[in-house]
């Protein structure tokens, strides 16, 4: 349905939902930082450093390589405590707060495919989050957990989905307890997937009711008004059955434009509103790296899922 790897102003702005404070044992990562934080190793940043004479290397720079975006970790990542706690590091000696997608759930992209892979057990991952948190350790930070997890279940037999469940709940044990100034968003999909009741149950059933959020359209294209009224279902239908509701993120590195139904690098999309807080949900993140491939497909056909396509960057950039 959509996908790949990677790939502050201290008061938010009024929230259209009734929201869910953060979990007692987390800190507000918001208040302690100065804003988010800019990767300097991001694939557009690389990109452009390594292609100074290339005519699309300033654009690419200026507007996409110099806007704060998450930074992807899994399989690729080597030693993951070291690899989340070094990206961190780097954050906090800025004084600007981090965004990270943890995407290494066994059977990742199960249905979708194109960026299969994860873990090789349950027991590897449960011990490779556990590392991941702790590298973060008591630094603030925002952590995406987890794209495709809830929505891609269209293809998982309910053996599949309970141990999924299990190990996005010990996921989130082990941020709430290893990493306590951290703000776990979930990932819910996007709104052309599942119906948000449907989503609302997924999330339940993994353990949102403690962490601080959920998180919308990773690696996809609709509009942040599209994201913010599936946002309000989700959250009505979470309080009616469940009691409480949460604070949402969604991604606008490529909704400038919106979806045209595709996910696959489809033609004609726009990098969106920059990385803020507030915007209609409490973070618009860039968590999907504008340029990085979904796959095989599209106008990314013959690359590979997170390989940076620099004339897809610069067409993005002006939406063409």
């Amino acid at each position: 349905m959509r996908r790949s790897f990677r790939p502050i102003a201290a008061i938010l702005l009024a929230l259209p939902l009734a929201l869910a404070a953060p979990t007692a044992a987390h800190a507000d990562p918001v208040t302690s930082t100065s804003g988010f934080y800019v990767d300097p190793n991001s694939s557009a940043a690389a990109w452009a450093a390594a292609n100074p004479a290339d005519g699309r290397a300033a654009a690419i720079k200026a507007s996409i390589a110099a806007v704060p975006m998450a930074r992807w970790f899994g399989n690729w990542s080597g030693a993951i405590g070291t690899a989340t706690g070094a990206y961190v590091g780097a954050a906090q000696a800025s004084g600007k707060l981090p965004v990270l997608v943890a995407y290494n759930i066994p059977d990742r992209d199960i249905c979708g495919g194109q960026s299969a892979g994860g873990a090789g057990s349950a027991a590897a991952y449960d011990t490779w989050i556990a590392a991941f948190a702790s590298g973060i350790g008591s630094r603030p930070a925002v952590v995406v957990l987890e794209p495709d997890a809830l929505g891609d279940q269209s293809c998982m037999t309910s053996a599949q989905i309970s141990s999924r469940n299990a190990l996005l709940n010990n996921a989130i044990t082990q941020f709430n307890n290893k990493a306590p100034n951290t703000w776990v968003y979930l990932d819910a999909g996007n709104p052309g997937w599942i119906s948000a009741s449907t989503m609302a149950q997924h999330l339940n059933a993994a353990g949102l009711s403690r962490t601080h959020g959920f998180s919308l359209n990773v690696s996809n294209f609709y509009t942040t008004a599209e994201n913010t009224s599936y946002a309000g279902s989700v959250n009505s239908a979470l309080k009616s059955s469940y009691g409480y509701t949460k604070p949402f993120t969604v991604d606008t590195s490529r909704n400038g434009n919106g979806s045209n139904g595709a996910w696959c690098n489809p033609a004609g999309r726009r990098t969106g509103t920059p990385t803020q807080l507030g915007g209609g949900a409490e973070m618009l993140l860039w968590i999907k790296t504008p340029g990085e491939s979904d796959g095989n497909c599209g106008v990314g056909a013959g690359s590979a899922a997170g390989q940076f396509l620099p004339e897809v960057a610069y067409k993005m950039i002006y939406g063409y």
